[in-house]
């Protein structure tokens, strides 16, 4: 029943109507937030026109047809689920034509669409906009005969003036949603490729993609050559990790994405045979084949509740990430089997312990204008983590790194790279020269699966001028006072790709500045709720002790590691330099 308290306003005179008009202007041109403005549009329509039932349905030209943006009195399965085609029902046919579309007694017009039972009359109004249609205002009363010819032209004004506030504040919302898109893909590479740990890999993505895309439901599945089919290695539906069967390669709708090598989109998922029915209410799906160097390694799939979910936009968005998803998965991949053989190389360990300790310097060195605090954790018996210094002159180098991987074999060929860095340092100053020389030669001397991070620094003591390149490793940060900068200097880690340059980064040094080194174990430390340290939390860290001993700096940074992890395991070697400029 209509509210009895609301009575219908007439507007006497011109100008009622006009303040009233530059009322409704007023209140939806204020906001660019779609779900308030159109909350605003039915508040707004409410004060002149009393109705049981509102739906504001907005057109998609993906679907070619209105959905439900914004209702009152509808149910949640209608508001959900409909999809009104150009020229169906009342709606349908007030869009098509684009005329308000008026009917005292929906039982006796062949075009009403029965939603709810009790509904006697209806008034659907198109919007229009810049000469394209936006979408209708649908009004239902319970009785009949509730909406008048005057109601028509009313709320007729009142589309006319809504429909480019609500066209506007789609395209806001489409560019935002672009903008952040293109945001994120920007910072995902290389918080992808700092992950070997495959789980952890997988739950970043599936976290990471959900920022970007809402879903009900995200697999990875692998490709298993040898049995030719699809192995699932990761799987949630509505936010709990779940367990699904394998696929053949070539079967539904993700073994059809691996063999065509191409994204597949299914609208609606009841519609298309090759779909296998795990579960009855996933109504549509988008499958992304992940490929490296020309090898499907696996696919990545969504799926949703709901009819047509997922966009062009998407299927875009995902295109760009498929690749680096790709690399990123079958590097930590390659890392999983090595973790593997390393189990099988625990007797080794001691002596590889006493040779890295040889290897890497015990206490820091004495520099000229730095003062130097280290200290190494390791997450097995010994570490992949490589630090060194270099002196030459009144010009010192610092190397810092992490190799692939943990434990002995990740130690063994970071072994290699500490010899490296003896020979080739002394010869090759300039630090895109030393990384480019050592890429060069592990390349030579390739191991699968096996490449190093690495971050070189130049120290000139007679200029206080700091001159680095990066390979793969975590940015240093700089305290600087109160302030916290932030180089930006990265690069492809040394022993993955051939011929590879790498970018030079200076920063002039100002004495008491404080420059810490970690590698990502420390920045990657979950604590119990599954979240990460992180850099913001080691900047903070960083300014409070910024005072102090370089050493103690490093203490009370790894003390405050511990404090976040509440007990929770090292799974990463955790290795801190800090360097104070006298």
């Amino acid at each position: 029943m209509a509210d009895a308290s609301i009575t219908p306003i007439h507007f006497s005179e011109r100008a009622e109507l006009l303040d009233f008009l530059l009322e409704v202007v007023e209140a939806t041109s204020s906001t660019l937030d779609l779900d308030r403005l159109l909350a605003n549009v039915a508040g707004i329509v409410k004060r002149v026109i009393p109705y049981d039932l509102l739906a504001i349905l907005l057109y998609t030209e993906r679907l070619r047809g209105l959905r439900i943006r914004y209702a009152i009195g509808h149910r949640p399965e209608i508001v959900n689920n409909l999809v009104v085609r150009l020229g169906e029902g009342l709606t349908g046919t007030a869009a098509a034509t684009r005329e308000p579309v008026l009917v005292q007694e929906v039982r006796n017009d062949e075009r009403y669409l029965n939603a709810l039972d009790a509904v006697r009359s209806e008034l659907a109004v198109p919007m229009v906009a810049r000469g394209k249609l936006v979408g209708v205002i649908d009004l239902q009363a319970t009785r009949p005969g509730a909406f008048t010819d005057y109601d028509r032209a009313l709320l007729r004004l009142i589309a006319s003036r809504v429909a480019v506030s609500i066209d506007n504040a789609r395209l806001y919302r489409r560019v935002e949603r672009q903008n952040r898109t293109l945001r994120m893909l920007a910072t995902l590479s290389q918080e992808f490729t700092s992950i070997l740990d495959l789980d952890q890999l997988l739950r970043k993505i599936a976290t990471r993609v959900r920022s970007l895309i809402n879903y009900d439901a995200f697999s990875i599945l692998l490709a298993d050559s040898k049995r030719q089919a699809l192995r699932h290695r990761f799987s949630m539906r509505y936010d709990e990790r779940v367990e699904l069967d394998n696929i053949a390669i070539g079967k539904g709708i993700t073994g059809a994405a691996v063999e065509s090598r191409e994204t597949i989109r299914v609208v609606d998922t009841l519609a298309d045979p090759r779909y296998i029915a795990s579960h009855p209410d996933i109504r549509s799906e988008v499958a992304v084949p992940l490929i490296v160097q020309d090898k499907v390694i696996g696919v990545m799939d969504l799926e949703s509740s709901r009819v047509g979910h997922f966009t062009d936009d998407h299927v875009r968005t995902l295109s760009l990430l498929a690749p680096q998803i790709a690399i990123s998965v079958e590097n930590a991949s390659l890392y999983e089997k090595l973790a593997q053989r390393e189990r099988r190389m625990e007797q080794d360990l001691k002596a590889a312990r006493k040779l890295q300790s040889v290897l890497m310097p015990r206490k820091p060195p004495e520099i000229a204008g730095l003062d130097i605090g280290i200290a190494r954790r390791a997450a097995l018996e010994i570490s992949g983590d490589i630090y060194d210094f270099f002196e030459q002159d009144e010009h010192a180098i610092i190397a810092f790194g992490d190799s692939s991987g943990k434990g002995a074999a990740a130690a063994l060929y970071g072994a290699l790279v500490s010899g490296l860095l003896r020979s080739l340092a002394p010869r090759r100053r300039a630090p895109p020269l030393l990384l480019r020389a050592i890429n060069e030669i592990l390349l030579e001397r390739k191991v699968d699966a096996q490449y190093v991070t690495l971050l070189v620094l130049l120290w000139d003591a007679r200029t206080r001028q700091i001159t680095m390149a990066n390979a793969g490793a975590v940015p240093p940060l700089i305290c600087r006072g109160e302030e916290v900068l932030r180089p930006r200097v990265e690069g492809v880690p040394v022993g993955l790709l051939d011929d590879r340059e790498y970018e030079e980064y200076r920063i002039e040094a100002q004495p008491g500045d404080v420059l810490v080194l970690t590698s990502d174990g420390v920045l990657d430390q979950w604590n119990t709720a599954g979240e990460e340290y992180g850099k913001d939390r080691l900047a903070n860290v960083l300014c409070e002790a910024r005072d102090y001993p370089p050493q103690t700096i490093v203490g009370m940074i790894l003390d405050d590691v511990d404090r976040h992890a509440g007990g929770t395991r090292i799974f990463d070697d955790q290795t801190v330099i800090v360097v104070k400029v006298k």
